[in-house]
């Protein structure tokens, strides 16, 4: 999990190299953390995170986003460290102002002072007007905020620009019945607008692995299930015969594969074309074998044929476990798309236990990661809308929920699912 905290730049804890320091007073916004390539004509410019470079800006109609919050309303001063020989545009607050870079090393370049007139979230855009030596607009490192409203909130340069600008994770956490659980059920309908690539909606967690469907492309989806290994390891070729994720069946259509980097495990994935507004519908069981492992089952719903299909089975050596830590959750995995809004409805959560009776899971607990927790962004939000949960992160809006706050759908709890376990592959 990534690591950091709520950052205020001082000259006696920061200096970027390249960039000279900045007064105890001072925020500073980088755009490693921070910026983002809103628009562009082609996918020639980029954001280098490691230099903190604008690479490729040279058309006018590029436009790079800054972001960061306000605690409080006031008079906010703001500046620039860029570098350049180029005339370019930077628009915040309803207010437009054009400077001059002439330097090939990065200076600062004064905005002026904005008025804030309430907390939250303010995306500065800053776009090239003209282009008067060399092959582009320059660079803008950083932006410096002070006055009233300083400090700020924004992804400090000490924390993993990676996760930052990711944006914050968030989970719900549901609260089973007491009795051993084999089977979990639950239901997710992701809206139009929280429709975006690069986006996990997770359904079915469970203590040691996940289930679910990604976004993963304009042209393509996938429902994913992953199952980690017991051996601790972000290499899987490392994980030793006898603690390796193995699998037991896999469905028609399904790839599998072993998977790294966030620990390592099993994983199988296969294609499907979820509809954004559509009720899909996930079904994930965990089974002692009676030998010291553990067996983990999902199936997914296909809408388009009627009918559930097996994803796969995978089996997991020394544990034997029934269903725990049930959950879901919401992400971006594409750091260059964290400033778009994801959001996800989950409803209609059931348990069902090893003695086949079905029970109603009305409780959930929301939390984020991180990237939340330690103050980097605040653009999260959970709770309950209509009779389900909801989750929304990314896209730099105002309020956010407590992390760690309890909630009751009221949705039903009479009617349980309709699944005749003796058809199931």
């Amino acid at each position: 999990m990534n690591k950091g905290f709520f950052y205020v730049v001082s000259l006696a804890l920061f200096m970027l190299p390249g960039l000279p320091a900045v007064a105890q007073s001072e925020s500073i916004v980088t755009l490693s953390g921070n910026g983002y390539i809103t628009s562009a004509p082609d996918n020639n410019v980029f954001i280098d995170e490691q230099r903190c470079e604008i690479r490729g800006w040279d058309d006018t109609e590029t436009v790079v986003s800054f972001y960061f919050r306000t605690e409080k309303s006031g008079k906010m001063n703001v500046a620039l460290q860029a570098k350049g020989h180029s005339k370019i545009e930077a628009s915040l607050l309803g207010k437009k102002k054009k400077v001059k870079l002439d330097s090939d090393e990065l200076v600062r370049v004064e905005l002026g002072t904005f008025k804030v007139k309430e907390p939250g979230y303010v995306k500065m855009d800053i776009r090239g007007l003209k282009i008067k030596k060399g092959e582009g607009f320059g660079n803008v490192a950083a932006v410096y905020v002070d006055g009233e409203v300083a400090p700020v909130v924004c992804v400090g340069p000490e924390f993993s620009t990676h996760f930052g600008r990711r944006g914050p994770s968030v989970h719900l956490g549901y609260a089973l019945p007491e009795e051993d659980v084999e089977w979990f059920y639950n239901e997710v309908v992701v809206p139009e607008e929280g429709d975006i690539p690069s986006s996990y909606y997770m359904a079915c967690g469970f203590g040691q692995g996940y289930f679910g469907m990604q976004n993963n492309s304009p042209h393509k989806r996938r429902v994913l299930f992953s199952v980690w290994s017991p051996f601790n390891t972000d290499n899987p070729s490392e994980i030793p015969d006898s603690l390796r994720v193995t699998l037991v069946k896999k469905g028609d259509g399904v790839k599998v594969n072993d998977f790294g980097n966030e620990g390592s495990g099993g994983q199988s994935y296969m294609y499907y074309d979820w509809k954004a507004g559509e009720r899909c519908r996930f079904l994930m069981g965990v089974r002692p074998d009676g030998n010291g492992n553990t067996v983990y089952t999902a199936y997914f719903f296909d809408n388009h044929n009627g009918k559930w299909q097996l994803v796969a089975s995978f089996r997991r050596p020394q544990i034997t476990t029934w269903y725990t830590g049930a959950h879901s959750f919401l992400e971006n995995f594409n750091p260059v798309m964290g400033y778009i809004n994801r959001k996800a409805c989950y409803t209609n959560q059931w348990a069902r236990t090893v003695d086949g009776k079905w029970v109603p899971v009305t409780h959930a607990r929301f939390t984020c990661d991180a990237t939340g927790n330690q103050r980097q962004r605040l653009d999260y939000n959970g709770g309950v809308e209509g009779e389900g949960f909801f989750l929304t992160m990314g896209g730099f809006f105002d309020g956010y929920m407590k992390s760690g706050t309890w909630f009751e759908r009221t949705g039903n709890v009479t009617e349980a699912p309709d699944i005749d376990f003796s058809t199931l592959e």
